[in-house]
C-alpha cells in the first residue's frame, strides 16, 4: 500500500508541474500587454516555489498541507482574473486540495471557496455581464469536483480497509501456521516419548534386572548360570541399541514380513528367558496394517513390562483375538493385582491409553489386589491410517 500511495503521490507533482506550465504557456500567448500579464507569472511562480517547498508534503503533512490549500484559493482568484483563459487551473487545484486534506466535510468546503475565488476572478476579467455564465461553470466545477472527490475518498477508504483486513488475515495465517508448527513439535515429541518408553526404556531396565540378577549369581558363585545371564544381557543390549537407530531413523525401516503373531510369540519368549515368567502366546497372524500391528505390539511390550516389574506372577498369557473391524489383544496374569481405580503415578498406562486413543482404540485394566491382572486392548483394524507418524518395525522391537 505504500508503494501505491507513492505512485499516487508522484502522478500528481507530475500533473501538477505539466499544467502549471501549460498555463505558463497559455499565459505567454495572451493577447495583452505584459504589464497586465506578469501577475499571472508571479502567482504561477509562487505556486510552483511553495509546491516544491512544502506543498508536495502535504500529501502526508497535515501542517504543510494547512500552509500550502490556502495559496490555492488565492491562485484560484488571481490567474483567471489575469488572464481568463487559464482558468482552467481548477482541473489541478481541485485535486490537491483533496488529496492534501484528511475530512471529506473540510474539502467540500475548500472546493466550494476555490469555486467562489474562481468566479471572482473571473468577473473581475470579463465583467458582470458575465455573471450567469461564471455562475454555472463554477457551479458545475464545484459539484463535479466535490463528486468525483467523494468517489475517490470512498475507494480510498475501502482500499484502506482492505489493506488493514490483509494484514489481519495474514497476521491470523502466521499465528496458525506457528500454532500448527508448535502443535506438531508438541505431537512429535509426545510421540517420541511414547517409542521411548515403549522400546529402549524397557530394554534397559531389562538389562538393569539380568546384571543385578548376574550379580546376585556371581556372589553366590553360581558360575554356571553367568554365561546365559551374559547372552540374555548381549541380546537385550543389542535389542536396545537396534531399538535406538530405529528410532533415530524415524521409522524408516519396513514391517517384518513375519508379521504381529510372531512378533507377540518373540516377546513371550524374551520376557521368559530374562525373567522365568511362563508366557505363552496365543495370536494367529492375521492381515493387519503396520500401524495397528505396531499400536498392539506396544501395548504387549508395556503389559509384559509391568508383570516382570510389579505383579510377581508365575505365568502370564498373551491372547490375540479378531472380531470383525475389531481386533483385541488380552494380556493377563496370575500376579499380586493392584487396584485398578486408583489413578496410576507411572507413565507406562497413561502413555498406552493415549496411544490406543490416538489410533481410536480403547484399554481396559481389570485387576484386584491378591487376584492378577487382565489388560484388554481393541483397536478397529484400520487404525493405523490416523496415526500421525510411522512408528518402528516389528522386529526391531522384539528380536
Amino acid at each position: 500500500m505504500d508503494r501505491i500511495t507513492t505512485q499516487r503521490n508522484v502522478g500528481l507533482h507530475v500533473a501538477f508541474g505539466v499544467t502549471v506550465a501549460l498555463i505558463a504557456v497559455i499565459a505567454a500567448l495572451g493577447w495583452s500587454p505584459w504589464s497586465t500579464r506578469w501577475p499571472a507569472f508571479a502567482m504561477l511562480g509562487v505556486l510552483a516555489v511553495a509546491y516544491v517547498a512544502y506543498g508536495r508534503r502535504g500529501y502526508d503533512d497535515p501542517r504543510s498541507a494547512a500552509a500550502f490549500v490556502p495559496l490555492l484559493v488565492v491562485a484560484a482568484l488571481v490567474l483567471p482574473a489575469v488572464v481568463p483563459s487559464t482558468a482552467f487551473v481548477q482541473c489541478i487545484l481541485f485535486p490537491v486540495a483533496w488529496c492534501q486534506i484528511e475530512r471529506a466535510r473540510t474539502s467540500i468546503a475548500v472546493s466550494v471557496v476555490i469555486g467562489i475565488a474562481s468566479g471572482i476572478g473571473l468577473q473581475i476579467a470579463s465583467g458582470p455581464d458575465e455573471l450567469l455564465s461564471t455562475l454555472l461553470i463554477e457551479s458545475i466545477s464545484v459539484v463535479g469536483a466535490c463528486a468525483l472527490g467523494l468517489w475517490i475518498t470512498r475507494i480510498a477508504r475501502l482500499s484502506d480497509e482492505r489493506r488493514l483486513l490483509l494484514e489481519q488475515l495474514q497476521s491470523a495465517q502466521a499465528s496458525l501456521a506457528e500454532a500448527h508448527r508448535t502443535a506438531g513439535v508438541t505431537s512429535e515429541r509426545e510421540r517420541l516419548a511414547r517409542e521411548i518408553h515403549d522400546t529402549v526404556a524397557q530394554d534397559l531396565a531389562g538389562i538393569v534386572m539380568l546384571t543385578e540378577r548376574a550379580r546376585g549369581d556371581l556372589d553366590a558363585d553360581r558360575v554356571d548360570r553367568l554365561r546365559d545371564r551374559l547372552a540374555v544381557l548381549e541380546e537385550a543390549a543389542r535389542t536396545a541399541l537396534e531399538d535406538s537407530r530405529t528410532l533415530v531413523a524415524a521409522g524408516a525401516a519396513g514391517v517384518s514380513s513375519d508379521g504381529l503373531g510372531a512378533a507377540l510369540h518373540r516377546l513371550g519368549e524374551r520376557c521368559t528367558r530374562e525373567t522365568g515368567i511362563t508366557v505363552t502366546v496365543d495370536a494367529p497372524d492375521v492381515p493387519l496394517d503396520r500401524d495397528t500391528q505396531v499400536v498392539l505390539l506396544r501395548v504387549g511390550q508395556e503389559a509384559l513390562a509391568n508383570v516382570r516389574r510389579h505383579a510377581r506372577a508365575t505365568s502370564a498369557r498373551v491372547a490375540l483375538l479378531v472380531d470383525g473391524p475389531q481386533v483385541t489383544l488380552r494380556i493377563a496374569d496370575d500376579g499380586a493385582g493392584f487396584d485398578a481405580s486408583v489413578p496410576s503415578a507411572g507413565h507406562g498406562l497413561r502413555g498406552l491409553r493415549d496411544r490406543l486413543a490416538l489410533a481410536g482404540g480403547t484399554c481396559v485394566v481389570a485387576s484386584s489386589p491378591g487376584a492378577g491382572t487382565v489388560v484388554e486392548a481393541t483397536v478397529p483394524t484400520g487404525a493405523g491410517r490416523r496415526l500421525p507418524s510411522a512408528p518402528a518395525p516389528l522386529s526391531a522391537v522384539t528380536r
